[in-house]
């Protein structure tokens, strides 16, 4: 992957009919990692394409080494607020226009993501019918998509109103990550991360510190980003604010098993694992869950895997997460690494692709 289009001493348009693609979905973590096989489907069916990938600058990392993307543009979402935007988003503005791609795919949807689509210049702009805030009117081929169905399964639906044709497995290719300093990745531990953005989606203080006890003596390892003070236990790792997005994608690569709440790094989870549980209180996860036939769910005091979850019926109650649903969860986990105890750099049928889908 080359540097940002703005920094390149070339042109990216290619000489001949080779099109030029931009790709915008700028944000969040979970939805750059379900775009990931519609773009890795649009570069199949276009392989001497240039694929251009707008991202906001603290999501790039994903996209390291990733052979179907050629340049990232970056887009600086936090200068263009408040006093600085008007003379920090025009000549940002004026960069992309000099793209002039052939093709834009807006994956974002958004008016935002929109209208970036026109300052490009791209003669071509596909979106989906799920469009919010007017963005659909940018839109000179819209992919009819369900707008109840997987974020996996929408962006896929736009790659295929371009032309591509989505293969099984899905490849998701992620980067491998960046190890810790001074981490021991070879002595076994469980991941826990445990806090979201959503109202309700956080374990509390005393949850994290039952799926500690419920784990010991193995270790417990829990990452992500909080004022929360935790409660100390001595297998217990608190990585809390301490690590790098690559640093945590080594860490949920090495991990013996991954449990998450309802978050993008629950997403790069399922992704390159089946080894992991994903904590779902309000929202549903045959729409935002993990997309990985194997993953398991908490939903309303049940475990199902995706794939019993797709015939399974939801009471429409909704119920939160408590400290006795912490003794179900370990004892699965503790179930699944006794039967398969093989290392976690051993090949898994989750990891980086999809045996099936959902």
């Amino acid at each position: 992957m080359k540097a940002s289009p703005g920094e390149s001493s070339r042109p990216l348009r290619i000489a001949g009919n080779d099109r030029s693609i931009l790709v915008i979905k700028p944000s969040s973590l979970g939805d750059i990692v379900h775009t990931l096989p519609a773009v890795a489907a649009v570069r199949d069916a276009n392989p001497e394409a240039e694929i251009t990938w707008v991202i906001n600058p603290e999501w790039a990392p994903l996209l390291r080494g990733n052979r179907d993307i050629d340049h990232v543009h970056i887009f600086p979402r936090g200068e263009f607020r408040a006093w600085r935007a008007p003379h920090r988003l025009l000549p940002w503005l004026a960069e992309t226009r000099k793209l002039r791609p052939d093709v834009v795919l807006d994956f974002q949807g958004l008016l935002r993501s929109a209208l970036i689509a026109r300052a490009s210049g791209a003669p071509e702009i596909y979106g989906m019918s799920d469009g919010r805030e007017g963005s659909r009117l940018f839109y000179h081929h819209v992919a009819r998509v369900d707008r109840h169905a997987h974020a996996v399964e929408r962006y896929l639906r736009l790659a295929e109103e371009f032309g591509a044709s989505v293969q099984q497995p899905l490849r998701f290719p992620l980067p491998s990550g960046d190890p810790l300093p001074h981490f021991d990745s070879d002595q076994p531990f469980i991941l826990l991360h445990p806090f979201a953005r959503g109202v309700g989606k956080s374990l509390t203080a005393e949850t994290i510190d039952q799926f500690c006890k419920a784990f010991d003596p193995m270790r417990v390892v829990v990452v992500g980003r909080s004022g929360m003070r935790l409660r100390q236990c001595d297998n217990c790792a608190n990585l809390t604010n301490q690590t790098k997005l690559l640093q945590l994608v080594s860490l949920i690569r090495a991990a013996r098993w991954t449990i998450s709440v309802d978050s993008g790094p629950m997403h790069i989870a399922a992704a390159v694992s089946s080894r992991l549980v994903s904590i779902h209180t309000w929202t549903d996860p045959r729409r935002v869950g993990p997309y990985n036939p194997n993953a398991v769910v908490w939903k309303n005091g049940e475990l199902l895997t995706m794939r019993e979850l797709a015939d399974a019926q939801l009471p429409k109650k909704r119920r939160a997460f408590r400290t006795s649903d912490v003794e179900r969860i370990t004892e699965l986990v503790h179930y699944e690494i006794s039967a398969a105890p093989e290392p976690p750099g051993s090949a898994q049928p989750g990891a980086n692709r999809r045996e099936t889908s959902p």
